[in-house]
Formats: C-alpha cells, structure tokens, sequence
C-alpha cells in the first residue's frame, strides 16, 4: 500500500557567489528593487530561533536581533546608498522575494504533480557566497510517489542535467512563469551575478533538497513498523523517482546516507546533496512543533554547516595558484577565526545535527587538510624566497669580490 502524505514541504537551495568587493553594490541592487524587503528578526517574534543559537552565532548570521525599534526606524529613512553601505558592514543579510500570492505550478508528465511556491529568499555573506531558497509543497495530492518524483524533477530545473534526453518531459507550468525555460531565467537572473563561479559549483547547477514529510499513521504505527516504508524512505532521502531500480536491500542504510534516530516515528536523513525528515502523524509533536523547528532552527544548522564547506572548498580552489597565497591566508585566517566554530547551540538536537553534518561535509577532514596543504606550500615559498636570496647575496659578494679584486689590481699597477 503506498504511503499517504499529510503535511509536505521543500526548500530548494542553491549556492551561489557574488563578484568579489561587490557585496555593497549587490545589496544595493536589492535595497532598489520593489520585489525584495530586507527580512527583520525579532527576539519575541523569532524566540525559539534567538534562544538555539549561541550569541555569537546569532551576531554573525542574524544581526538584525540586536536591530531595536529606533535603530530600524533611523534605516530605514536613510536613502538606498546609506543603508547599502551600513548593512554592508553586516557579516549577513536577508532578502524576501515580495510573493503577492503563491505561485502555483505544474510538473507535466503524465497526469502532473501540482505544486506551490510558498516562498522565496536571498541570504548574502559579506565573503560573497549567498544562497537562493525556495520553499514549495505539492497540491491535490496525497501519493508519496508524487513527492518523490516532484523533488527529483524541480531540484534539476536550472541545472545542465534537465537539457540531457532523460529530462525532456519535465514541463514546468506556473501562474507566474510560462514554462521551464521562464523559471530558469528567473533563476539565473538571481544566481547569474557572476559567470565565473562554475569553477566552484559544487552542485552543477543543481539545488540541494531540504524536505519534511509527515505520512499518514496507517502506513507507520505500533503495528506497522518502519521496516515497510524504509525504502521510500531511502528513495526520499536520495532524491531519486518512484520508479527508481536501485536495490537498496544488498546494503545497510547507513552506507548511503547518515540517519538519525531522535524520536520514535521520525526519521532524519543526511547526504551531502540533500536533508530530509520522514515522520508520522501518529506522533502530534511531529506536526505541530518538529515541522516548524526543522524549517527554522535545523534549516540555518545545515545552512551554517553548508556556508563553511562552501568556504573551505573555495579557499581550497584559490589554493591551487600560488600566487594567491595573500589571499589565501587573509580568507583562511577570517574563516578560522569567525566561522570556524565547534558549537553553535546548547540544543541537544541541533548538536547532534551540526555534528551530523560536520561528518556528512567532511568539514574537520577538510580543515586540516587544507591547513596542512597551506603549511607545506607557505614553507617551500619562504623557501623559495630564501634561496632566491641567497643566490642575490651570493652574486652580490661575488661583484663585489671582483671589483676589489679590479681595484687591488689597479692600485698596484700605479705603485
């Protein structure tokens, strides 16, 4: 028996970068425009998400907490290039896309998957990485299969894979855009602000999937164990089609993805291209609180966890020409110093997701090679220099040793 949805939803989440020292220009480029508002956090409003985070975590990825009634009154009167140039000196900023309704839409293939997009946003970093966020949910439906080939089909919209043969009848069909080549622009006139990131793309235009679903009880429940649906569930956390083949009994789940066990009917799965919480509604807890606090508080744990692998295998790229090696040890030294942390939260939960997504990320792997790669090329640099050195030093003794010998030489002829 196919497994019923209850709730759903999906961020689709793409990394992308900015040109360096333009972080202003971009901000003002949004402060301009009427379809972006700069998102505000408030600590009665956004408690639960100020209380998670550790203070310094807070100050770096949402300053405008410390933002009081005055102080956002007094930016907001500022004209666009002042509160450019202030928010620039903020290490984060958030932008919602203004959405004067849903966008509806429709995957053809077949009978179609409707959809909704709920909302869309732009979180910039003041290092030139930002990430565009789209939330979605099927609509007019209740077939697991449906969500499965919704998120296979729309994390490929905007990458190079949805020109390949196998893509051809994904058709995108929205309110807001004629089709799918309509939402790619869209997509690539955020994301396309600089053409020469595709050195460091690490999802080739891919979005990384963060999704939530509660199913119905009937399908997981004190008689039907897990065991029934942990092949959907494998499907789900690898983003693969309900019509996948892949055999998944020949291994143990923990070879293909990292699986957390927090609660009794949730299921957490963890790889490097996508986050997904299956639970079941015979649980209340899993659709009155855990589905808010896994869009809010567990969404910015992966999204800090994501921003320090995209960090780490940028400096890792600019490593490989050594002639960048002032700015490597400039952007390494900020990154260890401001983002490299070991704890983000008191939160029993989130330690175990952040920790979770340290071994998904390969970050502490990552870090020391990376320190170690640095250590070695800075030393045989300064060796480098050393040697060059030496050889001026000896050529200068050696000119110098001649010219007295000259001048010896000439000071005997006259005696």
């Amino acid at each position: 028996m196919e497994s019923k949805v209850k709730y759903q939803y999906t961020y689709f989440i793409k990394p992308f970068f900015i040109k360096e020292n333009t972080y202003e220009k971009y901000l003002l480029s949004l402060i301009k425009s009427e379809k972006y508002s700069l998102k505000i956090f408030e600590k009665e409003k956004d408690f639960n998400l100020y209380s998670f985070f550790f203070q310094n975590i807070r100050e770096y990825f949402f300053p405008s907490f410390s933002f009081d009634k005055r102080k956002i009154s007094q930016l907001n009167s500022f004209n666009n290039n002042i509160k450019a140039k202030i928010l620039s000196k903020l290490h984060c900023n958030i932008f919602e896309y203004k959405l004067d309704k849903k966008i509806q839409g429709k995957i053809s293939d077949e009978n179609g998957v409707f959809f909704n997009i709920e909302k869309i946003e732009i979180i910039c970093l003041d290092t030139g990485v930002c990430f565009l966020v789209i939330k979605t949910n099927i609509d007019n439906t209740e077939n697991f299969s449906d969500l499965l080939d919704f998120n296979y089909k729309f994390k490929d919209i905007n990458s190079d894979f949805s020109k390949l043969k196998d893509y051809n009848n994904i058709k995108i069909q929205t309110d807001m855009f004629a089709n799918m080549s309509d939402i790619s622009k869209f997509i690539d006139k955020i994301t396309g602000v600089n053409h020469n990131t595709s050195k460091l793309d690490l999802y080739n235009k891919r979005f990384f999937v963060y999704t939530y679903v509660c199913i119905d009880q009937e399908n997981w429940n004190k008689d039907e164990d897990f065991n029934n649906i942990e092949q959907d569930f494998l499907r789900y956390s690898n983003v693969l089609p309900n019509n996948s083949t892949l055999n998944f009994n020949i291994q143990k789940p923990q070879k293909t993805i990292e699986v957390v066990e927090q609660f009794k009917y949730a299921k957490f799965g963890f790889t490097k291209q996508s986050a997904s919480l299956m639970t079941s509604n015979i649980d209340i807890n899993n659709y009155t609180n855990l589905l808010f606090e896994y869009e809010n508080e567990y969404l910015y744990t992966l999204l800090i966890s994501l921003y320090q692998r995209i960090c780490l295998k940028r400096i890792e790229n600019e490593l490989k020409n050594k002639q960048n090696m002032e700015k490597v040890r400039i952007e390494f030294l900020k990154f260890a110093k401001e983002i490299w942390v070991t704890e983000i939260t008191n939160s029993l939960t989130g330690t175990i997701f952040y920790n979770k997504w340290k071994q998904v990320f390969e970050l502490e792997q990552l870090y020391d090679e990376l320190k170690s790669r640095y250590d070695i090329i800075y030393k045989e640099l300064n060796i480098e220099k050393d040697t060059k050195l030496n050889k001026t030093i000896l050529t200068i003794l050696a000119v110098s040793i001649l010219l007295n010998i000259v001048n010896l030489i000439t000071i005997i002829k006259i005696t």
